[in-house]
């Protein structure tokens, strides 16, 4: 742990997409305490090694759209209230860096004026340059387009040189670890394979603005305590997804 604390940042600026899932921790649903001061810990150490860190949170541990739509939910009410949940996750995230020193502001797509910033692109990127760690909330604003496409274009808004997915999967299988015991992990995938293959990186809509716009992801388990920080150091960690050959 110790060498890759003194490694270099192999990125400049960093978009992290983070599922709600992740801050349950053991718990079925909600916010787990330990898990978020572990990950407010390990993001302010990302910052503190000069690297531009904004985030992109889920809010799938407190309420999931598509899960209330097939409760016979309007699917766009349901989308509201998963946007409204991951204000909600990302007020403590928040509030768990500024606890320990660390400059943090939450600016969302809808307006909570109370609680967040609006989003306005040169106003968060500012912010960047400032050395204030960014959370981008109620993902694009709009029902329909998940957290991972919200990741993707705040990703191309802000200039950022990768986006780390981090999950409870340490990478990209081509079957479902969980149920497939002999499921194998891709250390690398161009984004054709990814979605030709239709591998659970990113929904399409996402995958196909990183390839477009050439931004490459990494997919990694962020619930191995270090892990975000080898990715950001641009050790091998996870799966990494990068443009096509040519």
């Amino acid at each position: 742990m110790a060498d890759t604390a003194s490694s270099a940042p192999h990125y400049r600026r960093v978009l992290l997409k983070l599922s709600g899932e992740v801050l349950m921790g053991t718990d079925r649903f909600g916010i787990d305490s330990d898990t978020l001061s572990r990950l407010a810990g390990e993001l302010l150490q990302i910052q503190a090694s000069g690297v531009d860190l904004a985030v992109v949170i889920g809010g799938g541990n407190i309420f999931r759209g598509v899960s209330g739509s097939a409760l016979g939910m309007d699917r766009a009410s349901a989308d509201y209230m998963g946007m409204l949940a991951t204000v909600m996750n990302a007020i403590a995230l928040q509030d768990a860096m500024e606890r320990r020193g660390g400059h943090v502001r939450v600016i969302s797509a809808l307006h909570i004026r109370e609680v967040a910033e609006p989003y306005i692109r040169r106003r968060a990127v500012r912010h960047l340059e400032k050395g204030r760690v960014l959370v981008f909330a109620a993902g694009t604003g709009n029902p329909y387009f998940t957290t991972d496409t919200a990741a993707s274009l705040r990703a191309m808004e802000i200039q950022a040189d990768v986006v780390l997915k981090g999950t409870k999967v340490d990478g990209v299988y081509d079957a479902d670890p969980a149920t497939h015991p002999d499921a194998v992990r891709y250390d690398q995938l161009t984004f054709t394979e990814a979605l030709t293959k239709k591998l659970a990186v990113m929904d399409a809509t996402a995958m196909s603005l990183c390839r477009d716009n050439n931004m490459p992801i990494v997919v990694f388990d962020v619930t191995r305590p270090g892990e975000m920080l080898r990715a950001v150091c641009g050790e091998k960690v996870g799966t990494l997804v990068v443009e096509d050959e040519i």
